[in-house]
């Protein structure tokens, strides 16, 4: 009975690291479905030259580019949830989602990494300054960024920052549903600068 008795610590440890194991894991996309993207967000205006665009690679902020969510918890605390993951690095799934909103948005797509011609091109930086996960409560991006035109030796230039909040539900899905939205809405700031410059006008940052 004795010998049997000191061998339950060990079970219990087995089955622990067993239930562990099977947990399953859920993966996640900043890449919002096309029927549910369609349509642009801002209003409609004159229409200007479809410019191909660039989008070069996204910067995200060291505290937040892991294979997991991370979410806050109260002021200073931060939670890594093994259990909820990107499917790509972050800063691929910010890029893939703000590519797709851009093309969408300009009626143009990203050539980035194609050959390249004499054809006027949109050149897009995005820089991401906070990426704020709160369950239940807002999804934030919070990034600097640039639009830049390049047509021949003329080039024109214009660098903005953004601060864009969403509202969210509980849940991890809704949390990532609002950082799909909040995406959109800072693709379309920055699509209505790409317009303006690509139209041959002076822009200026959006406010808010």
């Amino acid at each position: 009975m004795m010998r049997s008795a000191r061998h339950l610590p060990g079970v219990a440890a087995a089955l622990l690291l067993a239930a562990c194991a099977s947990a399953p894991l859920h993966y996640y996309t900043l890449v919002a479905p096309a029927d549910e993207s369609a349509g642009s967000l801002v209003a409609p205006v004159a229409a200007a030259p479809a410019l191909p665009f660039d989008l070069l690679p996204v910067g995200v902020p060291a505290q937040v580019d892991q294979p997991q969510l991370v979410v806050r918890e109260g002021g200073q605390g931060v939670a890594l949830l093994a259990g909820e993951r990107w499917i790509a690095p972050l800063g691929d799934e910010v890029r893939s989602a703000l590519s797709a909103d851009l093309a969408r948005e300009l009626h143009s797509a990203d050539v980035s990494g194609l050959p390249g011609n004499d054809r006027p091109l949109l050149r897009i930086k995005l820089d991401l300054r906070r990426f704020d996960s709160v369950p239940g409560s807002y999804a934030l991006v919070e990034a600097a960024w640039s639009v830049r035109l390049l047509h021949g030796e003329r080039a024109a230039t214009l660098a903005c920052t953004s601060r864009v909040s969403e509202t969210v539900g509980p849940g991890y899905a809704a949390l990532v549903q609002g950082h799909q939205r909040a995406i959109a809405r800072l693709a379309a700031q920055i699509a209505g600068v790409a317009r303006t410059l690509g139209g041959g006008r002076a822009a200026v940052c959006p406010s808010g």
